[in-house]
Order: structure tokens, then C-alpha cells, then sequence
């Protein structure tokens, strides 16, 4: 027992080192560097991780505009899954949604009044085109009414994890260009806002769960109701999407979104090989200070640049690392006294090229799966039973994510230990009670001499 209490003694010692430094890291490693773009705020994620490359006023709340329009996407993705609703289920155009649609101020598709359009149909026209009133029937049709709807997408901007988030609206449009129809309990000229650190982790959480989206979100041109005379050429307004005007290679989504409150703000996502990049930003403006359909691309486009072009997809630990210190972790009751741990699978990040050699772990065992410093036996292959962050030479933890977690990978037994017999057990307390007894016995001898 004597070696299990060194070991106890070590992990209890080793924690709260490790916790202190978990705890006390600061933001993003890159978020001080000067990309020069003019925009209020901007985010750059790995859309694998969550990852944080880079940040400009990311907590800073701000009218996201269209870009609300991810959430009743998600929504829609969410009721489609749990068998809800249908693609082909049709929708008939309430007087709501028949007025907005005739605002020609706005992004629309004609929405004749009384008629039925199938789901798939309003999809279409939000994701390529933003079109308002097509959003609302979709919100009409999950939640019967958009001021009930307002309560879903408030329900799943919280489950999701977004931080200082207001939905008045399922358009992301000011309230004043509503007919007066705005939901109830929302102000006639609220909109919608949100930091862009929640924008992209709303984009993370769409494509990681409904990656479908971006089967139509990559359309940049198609025909609305194609045959007949309410045909309209939706042409995307992310202009950045292969053969448009901005295009910039790997480009398949998401979504723009202009207001006066929240000028030219766009959230974009584009893959190179096994990376995939998430960028947001908001209020883009050019040299002279004016918002600009470009302005937002431009700062977009040099956020992609800085993403592909600085970071590289790294392995920083390999699967069978070994913690120097920490290769098992103690067993109660077992038919062995530990168990050998390691990571779930390897490590692998996006760091920066020139950089990929100044980075650490460090391994935090996980309490709560402990008792008095021991796991209890039996002890199934795989559990976790801690995590490692990855630590920058300077110190630092490295980056952190969208989410708001640090960067961190899970730590899990390589074997299985099962509990000891009886018998065994029986013998185990004999063998406790006697080296406890006889160490006792030889404190109390050294304490004679």
C-alpha cells in the first residue's frame, strides 16, 4: 500500500498545478495579431474542433442580421430528423407572410396568398437567396406562429452554448420592415444580435450536425418555381461561392446578412483538404469607411488566407503516448493495482508552421472518477479518466474553443481490470492490516531513537 499512497499522493499533488494552469490561460494565442481588417468584429474556427485561430471583438455584441437565418436552418435540419415535418409537406402563405414577401426592399421570392409551397421550396429560397418571407412560412410551419418560433430558437441558441444572444425575429431583418406583424412581445424597431464568437459557434454546430446544409447553401444560381410565372432566378448572395464575382476556391457556404444595424456582416466556411475553415465577420467596411457587399468578402477572403496559409494540420501526440509520471492511475479493489491509461486517439491540431515544435502536454486526471485517488474496480476499457491540453512553450494554453472550453482530449484506461475475488480481497485487507500495523510499529521504534 505504500506504493499506492506515493501514487495518490502524486495525482493529488499534480493536480491542482495543472488546474491552476488550465484555469489561468489566457484567450486565443493569435487574437493580438493585426490582420488589418476593417470590420467591427471577426472570428476565424477550425470546423473540426472548434478551435480558435483567430479573434477581433469576438465577445462584442452586434446585429448578426440574415446570419440569423442559420438558426432556423438548424431548426428546420432538427424537426426534418425527428420526423416533424417533411420536405414535400406543403405550406399555404398566410397574410404575414404574403405582405412581407410583396416589400421589394427586401430579399424575396413571390409568395402568392392562399397558395402552397412545399418546404423544400421555402429551404431553397432562405439558403440560397435570404428570402424573408419564404423564413417565415418555414417558422410558421415548425412552430405555428413566428412569435412561438422565437421561443425555439431561444430554447436551442441556449442548449447550444451561444452566450449574449437576442432573437426578436426569424429573418434577422429589422422589425420596422414587418407590417406591424412583428412578434408579439418584441419592439417595432428591435433586431436581432449576437457576438460573432456565438455566430460561429451557431455555424460549428450546423455543420457539424446537419452537414447536408451545404448541398444547397454551394448552389450559386437555380430557379424558383422554375415553369411557371412566378419563376425568379435566385442568385446566392455569397458572392465568394465558385464562378462569382468574389469566388475563392474551396468556398460552399453559409451566410450573409446586411442591415443598417449590422452593415455588411457574412458567415463563410470553405475546405482545403482535410481542413475546413469557419470565418465571421461584421460591420466590414473599405478603405473610406463605407460597407460594401465587397468589404465583407475582402475581410473574409483575408481571414481564409491567414487560416490556410499560417496553420497546419499537426499530430502533436501520438496514440500511444505515454505520460512521464502518469502511465497508470491506481485501482481499488482489483485484480491488479492500476491500470495503464493513454489518449482515446491521437492528438491532432491546426498550428501554426512555423510554431508546430513549441507545443506540450499536460495531463489532468479526472476527480470525480476517482475515489480517495483510486479508481474502483471493476475498471472497463476506454473509460475516461481525465484530459490532456496541449500547452505552448511560452506557457501558454494554446488557443481555445468556440465553445469556450480549452483545447483539451480525452485520457482513457488501455485495459480492463476486473474486481478481485473474494478470496483475494480477504487477503488484500489482511496484507492492509498488518503493513499498517507494522508501519505503526516502525514510526514508534524511530521514534525512540
Amino acid at each position: 500500500m505504500n506504493y499506492m499512497f506515493k501514487r495518490t499522493l502524486a495525482i493529488f499533488m499534480i493536480v491542482p498545478v495543472l488546474m491552476m494552469t488550465i484555469f489561468s490561460a489566457p484567450g486565443p494565442a493569435s487574437a493580438a495579431e493585426d490582420l488589418g481588417l476593417r470590420v467591427d468584429a471577426a472570428i476565424l474556427v477550425d470546423a473540426d474542433t472548434g478551435q480558435i485561430l483567430y479573434g477581433k471583438n469576438e465577445d462584442a455584441t452586434l446585429g448578426i442580421a440574415s446570419m440569423s437565418k442559420m438558426m432556423t436552418e438548424y431548426l428546420l435540419f432538427e424537426a426534418i430528423e425527428e420526423g416533424r415535418i417533411t420536405w414535400d409537406q406543403e405550406y399555404t402563405v398566410s397574410d404575414y407572410a404574403y405582405a412581407v414577401s410583396q416589400d421589394r426592399r427586401l430579399s424575396n421570392v413571390p409568395l402568392r396568398n392562399g397558395e402552397k409551397y412545399t418546404i423544400q421550396e421555402l429551404y431553397e429560397a432562405l439558403a440560397i437567396y435570404s428570402a424573408n418571407a419564404a423564413t417565415i412560412g418555414i417558422a410558421e410551419t415548425l412552430a405555428g406562429s413566428e412569435t412561438k418560433f422565437i421561443e425555439l430558437m431561444n430554447e436551442k441558441a441556449e442548449e447550444l452554448g451561444l452566450k449574449d444572444y437576442k432573437f426578436v425575429n426569424s429573418t434577422g431583418l429589422n422589425n420596422s420592415y414587418l407590417q406591424g406583424m412583428h412578434p408579439k412581445g418584441t419592439g417595432e424597431n428591435d433586431e436581432n444580435v449576437m457576438p460573432a464568437k456565438s455566430v460561429a459557434l451557431l455555424a460549428y454546430h450546423l455543420l457539424k450536425d446537419y452537414p447536408e446544409v451545404l448541398e444547397t447553401t454551394s448552389i450559386p444560381k437555380k430557379v424558383f418555381r422554375e415553369g411557371t410565372s412566378d419563376a425568379i432566378q435566385m442568385d446566392n448572395w455569397n458572392f465568394m461561392l465558385p464562378g462569382l464575382v468574389y469566388e475563392y476556391e474551396g468556398v460552399d457556404g453559409l451566410k450573409t446578412g446586411t442591415t443598417e444595424l449590422a452593415g455588411h456582416a457574412f458567415t463563410g466556411t470553405a475546405k482545403r483538404g482535410d481542413t475546413r475553415l469557419i470565418a465571421v465577420v461584421m460591420k466590414a467596411v473599405d478603405e473610406n469607411g463605407n460597407g460594401s457587399y465587397k468589404a465583407r468578402f475582402d475581410a473574409a477572403r483575408t481571414l481564409f488566407d491567414y487560416g490556410f496559409n499560417q496553420f497546419v494540420k499537426e499530430e502533436i501526440l501520438p496514440a500511444d503516448h505515454k505520460f512521464k509520471g502518469n502511465e497508470t492511475l491506481p485501482v481499488n479493489k482489483g485484480e491488479e493495482n492500476e491500470v495503464k491509461i493513454g489518449l482515446k486517439e491521437p492528438v491532432t491540431m491546426l498550428v501554426k508552421s512555423s510554431e508546430k515544435d513549441k507545443y506540450t502536454a499536460e495531463f489532468t486526471a479526472d476527480e470525480s472518477k476517482l475515489k480517495d485517488g483510486e479508481l474502483e474496480a471493476p475498471v472497463k476499457e476506454g473509460t475516461v479518466v481525465g484530459k490532456v491540453n496541449i500547452v505552448h512553450a511560452d506557457g501558454e494554453q494554446v488557443y481555445g474553443n468556440v465553445d469556450g472550453a480549452p483545447a483539451s482530449f480525452d485520457v482513457v484506461t488501455k485495459e480492463a481490470v476486473e474486481k478481485a475475488g473474494w478470496f483475494s480481497l480477504t487477503l488484500q485487507a489482511i496484507g492492509d492490516f498488518f503493513s499498517g500495523i507494522w508501519n505503526k510499529a516502525t514510526g514508534w521504534v524511530k521514534g525512540l531513537f
